[in-house]
């Protein structure tokens, strides 16, 4: 490139030095990269790209040892030298370079037959000689009348490239920019080395296997250190140009750098022209010379003709030499050392390639000789045969160092789609051979073996034969005709159409006198110059040598008289890294493991932390009774409870009445042993492991095992056990054992459970026709166990559990008195049995009789009215506290009123028999409801009263409709639009339904199908596109020759990753759903399953992520055992291919590259974020989840980086992630702009079950609906962790409320601060900061006009705010299309919730238009037809007889025991609404409860009435 002080300081113009611009009229011809100039049409296979191969040509290893092989030794017959041989090299180097290998890779392995003598000695028959097709313009090869057009990467021009190279950087790489020169090495007369920065050629040393290029001398020629030959020509121009320089510079003192320098390059490159063109070239053709220069021919194109680059030039290398001579200017031969450290008397070629280490070659001196050397040494004969240097040990790639460079040029030949060698002839109007011996009539004189075996291998079709082949067998004494007319006019072309030829007066270079001086300058001259030869060291004429000359070679040398080449070797690039790798990938796998390991710890922190908290809560609430107990044993411990099973912590307490109570470390007891009772105890310890166990047994239950913190503290435990402590009476028996054989020797609760449930399942085998395998079959049992199942009695607590009862119930007391016959405290086996038959074969009367005879301890056959009290006490109190003390008063009091029995002091069975007359079916087919136990025929029991109750519990199918319906006949209101008759049912086969099924399957998540398939099928369209593109498609990226699988893996699923991250954060942007849930989008997009779409795609795209990760664990395999000109296709701007063929090991591409480092980190960022987010994990630290949770912002910035290095593709991770990221800083934006405005309590009350309604003030502006959430912060928690609750404040409420259940740290710790000890420290309530509001889909309750709604537990909390929603837009008159709401509440008690009766009470009264229809279920009590529940229905049944009200929860709506039966209950509203076309269902409970729910809304689907459509939240 011509600079502004080039123009400054010199008269003429500067040519470029990658030869743009020298044909003015067409700027790129010769210039670097320039299409070489076909003389013929391109041949090949397709007419595109595809060559011609085996087996329409002969292998090429087979036609080279065929046509190249022969003997060494026989000298060059007009005497050329070594040197002319290395000059034309150099010359060669000057006008072309296609050797370079192509991109995309593209393999011509050459196949060796079977056998070879020197690749396969074996005879393996599978070994391949490595070839890769050569640079061509990616433009080309696209159709026949395009067919590829192979490039030139250096100038066409004789300009100095291999001087100067063929670049302005180059060039400046070498340069001093001092005086003009070149920079020198650490000798004055020599380069420097170290390879250039990846410009020089730097392959491997096939007799070493050394590479890198730390000794390579750094020249214009990249591949100038293929040989120390080539290297010295090099060398010698370095040093002409110095020397010009030099001379100039004494000349002209005050001329610049740059001057001295641009003068001293066109007098060097001048001198060169006129060397290669007027000297060397006739000797090389001869004696043709060119015609007289007819000065500048713009017209002339001057690109190499690949007939030239591949053919004709390379008849030179028959002119090679085994070795070449060195020798000093006293004609002294040196000694040659070799590889092993022997002599010889030449320098042999074959080991001479690609050296580091040169002991024969250190200093200038050294250079000298070796040319002085070469000038004397006369060379191969001009003939077919090559030596075994280059036909049987050329170097190759370091995975086979070996290789056969005639068999590699016919290989070239058909890589660039020569033309045959006939049709060459027929171009060059040249005679047509007809016959393979016409082709050269001396050969077939002497040696027609040969031409005969070429024309077998061509099948003796002369149109066949190859062009290289062709011309080296016509070659007699020196190039043939073929040859010599290609050569001739390829360097014709060069000179007359080079504007900066020196001898064209019109550029201005030149003078006359100095065109001629250069003229008159020979290489001779030039090697005088710079070399310490004198006149008479070297012959005039360098390139030949002719009797007389000095210093005569001493004989002409052949290959025996030379060391041995080294033999070809294999290396595999992957050596020493298998086991770093292998590691690596095992760190990488255990990511997640670490992750886990961690979320356990912070879970079990936090769990620790917060049992903490509880007992300290537990101690403070507890320090009366820890008083009253100052004086009695207390001790911690942990109790021992199953092999496999944690150590339970507890804490142990004496008290004076000598009972040992157990208690939990959090407050509740756990076990009770009265110490005193026992006449004898059975101790156990351990005399090992630090003697901190302790075994003591229990008769009839099962044995207590505790471990204690030391020694001492077991010694204290065990002083309250000796007698004079616990009983003066008492006996005490201590024994010490080893721990293992404590621990067998214990029988543990599950041992004894299992030995209950045995008893039970036996008892029941013999009341009921009960088969032994149902029962329990113990044949298989020892004789040992069978007694002690049948010696076992069951203690009140077990009797209690298997009822699933308390212990201290009132009912459990009663028959356990009853049963107790002997009263020993414990039930045999014949005792419960006796019971058991009348409970589960008895009639009605004998139920009753036995009921009435628990109560009647006296056996007088009347009861106390407070006996009787006493017994319906007893019943009520089977709801688990659904009833207060007074409540259950005032209900006795009012069952006793309606029943007449206030005037009767006794009341007899006949009475009580008389209470149960309506209810006498229900009394016979209830049972006991033993826990374990399930009935084998209950199916058909419940199928025979199906039609009896109207209660809607799991036994009736129709229950609920009978209780609609029942409603309506009592005249409740309701709007006429629901009395329209009943449409008749259709009754269809099972698949009919499967359709009808699928179809409202399909009509009840049309959204969020069509938005699956839209995300998905945008996934999957851009991970396949980019798998077709890498596929197929992108042949410029050579990913089809190295690792296709890999790569279209890890692009595929990165370009799906890169879609799904981006949009992912839609599904979180709160307030923007929150906003369009009010818009028409609301009809085509599921808003309310955001959430479970954020899941699923990051799910999806941590999978995607994975794959992605192995894809590229394969990938960086592929690359660590491939070739550096392989990745340099694929990877241009990170790998240039400089020759050195090692692959980068597996280590740099994962922590010396930016993805491999920003891979790595966000796999170990991923694993956090998803175990923590893990529903486990959430629930058990939300904290830690929110924490993880917020690496979005680093995930994203690693994506970001990870994909904009672009070592495979330019970034387009851009393109899917501005929209998404722009929504979704706003929508943060809007949340940051009010979760800082401090919220003040207005209220805050604790309710029961630990529950914490607050009150506080309502923003200004703060619009929502009914049915939605907030997020809410409290200050004195910490202001960055947020919580979401569900609004249980209606809109129209003047303030917000919510009411939050203390199930965890956070809400345990927000109830605390709320009690009044809290309160009164603070001196003021908490303040908030709030977020939100935010949709859900229970918003969607008004768009039905008929809503069913489902709360459990919690869950109810949405459904609080829909129902005062509702009735106060009803009592203003608000048009809204929901017309009925039946509101289902699941709960284990009423009192567990009361706040949530307070609120439908309110609801009840204020539901003047019956808009509401309650139905509450509390579902902790036994089965419907369990004695016990029957009784309680009972009581039920009567008490809204009287008050017309629930006797459980005080409202209108009647309570029903057990799990609602949604079938039945969906049922009965397709009845009642027959008109209605959907009714919608809405959740909000524990997963099992929604999966219910889901479920029977998909049974109900299946029938051709109303659709039912679910919309439902977890917690």
């Amino acid at each position: 490139m011509n600079s502004t002080d080039s123009r400054c300081e010199v008269s003429w113009e500067v040519p470029r030095f990658d030869g743009w611009y020298n044909s003015l009229g067409y700027p790129r011809r010769g210039a670097v990269g320039s299409h070489l100039m076909r003389l013929l049409p391109a041949r090949y296979w397709d007419g595109v790209y595809q060559p011609v191969r085996e087996p329409l040509l002969p292998n090429p290893r087979r036609l080279s040892s065929a046509m190249a092989k022969g003997p060494s030794g026989l000298p060059s017959t007009r005497n050329q030298t070594v040197l002319s041989l290395f000059f034309g090299y150099h010359v060669a180097f000057e006008i072309f370079d296609s050797r370079t290998p192509g991109c995309p890779p593209e393999f011509m392995n050459i196949l060796v037959p079977k056998g070879d003598p020197v690749f396969d000695p074996t005879s393996t028959g599978n070994v391949l000689l490595p070839f890769q097709r050569g640079p061509w313009d990616k433009e080309s090869g696209q159709s026949p009348s395009n067919p590829r057009t192979q490039v030139n990467l250096v100038t066409a021009w004789i300009d100095g490239s291999s001087i100067y190279g063929p670049s302005t950087s180059w060039s400046d790489s070498l340069r001093s920019f001092s005086g003009g020169l070149l920079t020198r090495g650490s000798k004055w007369d020599m380069p420097k080395q170290g390879g250039g920065r990846n410009l020089m050629w730097s392959a491997a040393d096939p007799s070493t296997g050394e590479h890198g290029d730390e000794d390579l001398y750094e020249l214009g020629n990249a591949w100038a250190n293929e040989n120390m030959f080539t290297a010295a020509e090099g060398i010698i121009w370095f040093r002409y140009h110095n020397y010009v320089a030099s001379k100039l510079h004494e000349e002209h003192p005050d001329w610049s750098d740059e001057k001295l320098f641009q003068n001293a390059r066109k007098t060097v490159v001048a001198t060169f022209q006129s060397i290669a063109l007027y000297e060397w070239l006739p000797g090389y053709l001869g004696g043709k010379k060119l015609p007289p220069y007819p000065g500048y021919q713009k017209f002339v194109d001057p690109g190499i003709s690949p007939e030239f680059q591949v053919a004709a030039i390379r008849f030179g290398i028959t002119m090679a030499p085994p070795g070449v001579y060195m020798r000093n200017r006293t004609c002294h031969f040196r000694k040659i050392i070799n590889i092993d450290g022997s002599l010889s008397p030449a320098m042999r070629l074959c080991n001479s390639f690609w050296k580091r280490q040169k002991p024969n070659v250190k200093t200038g001196l050294d250079i000298d000789d070796l040319l002085m050397g070469m000038a004397s040494q006369i060379a191969e004969r001009e003939d077919n045969i090559v030596v075994e240097d280059l036909r049987d040990y050329m170097y190759g790639p370091l995975r086979f160092t070996r290789s056969d460079l005639v068999a590699m040029t016919i290989q070239r030949g058909r890589d660039f789609g020569l033309q045959g060698y006939d049709e060459v002839r027929k171009a060059l109007d040249l005679p047509p051979v007809k016959t393979f011996e016409d082709i050269n009539p001396e050969l077939t004189r002497t040696n027609p073996q040969l031409l005969h075996d070429v024309a077998e291998l061509y099948d003796r079709d002369i149109s066949k034969l190859e062009l290289f082949p062709g011309g080296l067998l016509e070659s007699l004494d020196g190039p043939g005709p073929v040859f010599s007319a290609i050569i001739f006019d390829q360097f014709e072309r060069i000179r007359n159409g080079d504007r900066f030829w020196f001898e064209n007066k019109q550029n201005g270079l030149f003078t006359d006198e100095e065109m001629q001086a250069i003229r008159n300058m020979t290489y001779y001259d030039v090697l005088l110059a710079v070399t310490s030869a004198e006149a008479t060291d070297i012959q005039n004429n360098v390139f030949f040598w002719k009797d007389g000359d000095p210093c005569p070679q001493p004989t002409q040398l052949d290959a025996s008289m030379l060391s041995p080449c080294t033999n070809a070797t294999k290396l595999n690039y992957f050596d020493g890294s298998k086991a770093g790798f292998g590691i690596f990938i095992i760190v990488l796998f255990l990511f997640p493991v670490v992750s886990f390991l961690v979320a356990c710890m912070v879970a079990y922190l936090r769990k620790y932390r917060y049992n903490k908290w509880i007992l300290e809560y537990c101690q403070i609430q507890n320090s009366a009774q820890l008083i009253i107990n100052l004086f009695c044993f207390c001790s911690p411990a942990y109790e021992w409870q199953g092999h496999n099973r944690p150590l339970h912590p507890v804490s142990l307490e004496v008290d004076e009445k000598k009972r040992l109570q157990v208690f939990d470390r959090s407050g509740p007891a756990l076990r009770c042993l009265s110490l005193g009772s026992q006449n004898y105890l059975d101790v156990f310890l351990s005399s090992d492991r630090q003697r901190k166990a302790l075994l003591l047994k229990v008769p009839k239950e099962y044995d207590l095992v505790l471990f204690f913190d030391d020694e001492s503290k077991r010694a204290a435990f065990v002083k309250y056990l000796h007698p004079g402590v616990t009983n003066i009476g008492q006996e005490i028996s201590m024994k010490e054992m080893r721990e293992k054989e404590l621990l067998q020797e214990a029988l543990t609760r599950e041992q004894r459970a299992q030995i209950v449930e045995t008893f039970i399942r036996h008892a029941f085998s013999k009341v009921l026709e009960i088969e032994k395998c149902d029962a329990g079959d113990m044949s298989g049992v020892s004789r040992e166990k069978a007694k002690e199942v049948l010696r076992c009695e069951l203690t009140a607590s077990e009797f209690a559990d298997a009822l699933g009862l308390k212990p201290d119930s009132l009912f459990v007391d009663s028959m356990f008195t009853l049963a107790d016959k002997d009263g020993n405290g414990y039930l045999s086996f014949q005792e419960f049995l006796d019971v058991m038959v009348i409970f589960m074969k008895g009639s009605p009367e004998e139920k009753s009789k036995l009921m009435f005879s628990m109560n009647d301890i006296g056996g007088t056959g009347f009861l106390a009215k407070e006996e009787f009290a006493r017994m319906l006490r007893s019943f009520i109190e089977i709801s688990n506290g659904a009833l207060s003390k007074s409540q259950s008063e005032d209900a006795i009091r009012t069952m006793m009123k309606a029943a007449g029995f206030d005037d009767k002091e006794k009341i007899s069975w006949e009475d009580f028999h008389f209470l149960l007359r309506d209810h006498e079916k229900d009394l016979q087919f209830a049972q006991l409801n033993v826990k374990g136990w399930r009935m084998k025929r209950r199916s058909v029991l419940f199928s025979s009263l199906q039609n009896k109750f109207c209660s809607v519990f799991g036994c009736s199918h129709k229950g609920d409709g009978q209780d609609i319906r029942r409603r309506k006949k009592l005249s409740i209101k309701t709007p006429n639009v629901y009395v329209n008759p009943k449409r008749e049912q259709y009754i269809r086969n099972p698949i009919q339904q499967k359709i009808q099924q699928f179809k409202r399957f399909v009509e009840n998540y049309r959204r969020h199908i069509v938005c699956v398939i839209i995300v998905y099928g945008i996934t999957a369209g851009v991970a396949l596109e980019r798998c077709y593109y890498y596929g197929l498609q992108d042949d410029s990226s050579g990913i089809p020759e190295t690792s296709v699988v890999g790569i279209i893996v890890s692009r595929g699923s990165a370009a799906a990753i890169s879609f799904l991250f981006p949009y992912m954060l839609l599904t979180v942007c709160r307030n923007l759903i929150t906003l369009c849930r009010e818009t028409f989008l609301n009809r085509y997009i599921p808003f309310d399953a955001a959430i479970d779409f954020h899941r699923f795609m990051a799910m999806t795209a941590i999978i995607l992520a994975v794959v992605h990760s192995l894809g590229h664990v394969v990938n960086l395999y592929i690359f660590s055992i491939s070739d550096l000109n392989i990745l340099s296709c694929l990877f241009p701007k990170v790998l240039p291919n400089n020759g050195s063929e090692l692959p980068l090991k597996w280590s740099w591409w994962f922590f010396q590259t930016v993805p491999g480092m920003t891979g790595v980190l966000l796999l170990f960022v991923f694993s956090f974020m998803y175990v923590f987010a893990s529903h486990y994990f959430r629930r058990i630290s939300f904290r830690g989840f929110w924490i993880t949770h917020y690496l979005y912002v680093i995930v994203y910035t690693l994506v970001i980086i990870h994909g904009s290095f672009a070592l495979l593709q330019e970034p387009r991770f851009y393109i899917y992630l501005i929209p998404p990221a722009l929504l979704f800083l706003l929508d943060k934006l809007i949340s940051l702009s009010r979760k800082k405005v401090e919220i003040p309590v207005v209220r805050a009350e604790l309710l029961p079950s630990g529950v914490t309604h607050l009150e506080f003030k309502r923003p200004q502006g703060f619009v929502y609906r009914s049915g939605q959430w907030v997020r809410i912060a409290c200050l004195m928690l910490g202001t960055d962790e947020y919580h979401p609750f569900t609004l249980t404040s209606a809109p129209h409420e003047e303030t917000l409320s919510l009411h939050i259940r203390a199930v965890g740290p956070w809400t345990s710790q927000l109830r605390e601060l709320y009690t009044e000890e809290s309160l009164l420290e603070l001196g003021a309530y908490p303040k908030l900061y709030l977020d939100g509001p935010f949709g859900e889909g229970h918003q969607e309750w008004i768009d039905f006009e008929v809503s069913v709604l489902v709360g459990g537990g919690i869950g109810v909390t949405p459904f609080t705010s829909i129902l005062k929603d509702l009735v106060f837009k009803s009592s203003i008159k608000s048009k809204i299309q929901c017309k009925k709401v039946y509101f289902i509440w699941v709960t284990r008690t009423q009192r567990q919730f009361e706040w949530v009766s307070d609120i439908i009470r309110e609801v009840e009264e204020m539901d003047t238009q019956e808009l509401v229809s309650v139905h509450t279920y509390i579902t902790q009590v036994a089965e419907k037809f369990d004695l016990r529940t029957t009784m309680l229905y009972v009581c039920e049944r009567h008490f809204q007889k009287v008050w017309n009200r629930s006797l459980f929860t005080g409202l209108r709506s009647v309570t029903h025991f057990g799990r609602p039966p949604f079938v039945s209950f969906f049922s009965s509203l397709q009845e009642v609404h027959p008109e209605v076309g959907k009714i919608g269902v809405f959740s909000c409970g524990p997963p099992g409860l929604t999966k219910n729910v889901e479920k029977a809304c998909q049974q109900m689907n299946k029938r051709d009435q109303a659709h039912f459509m679910h919309h439902y939240e977890n917690f």
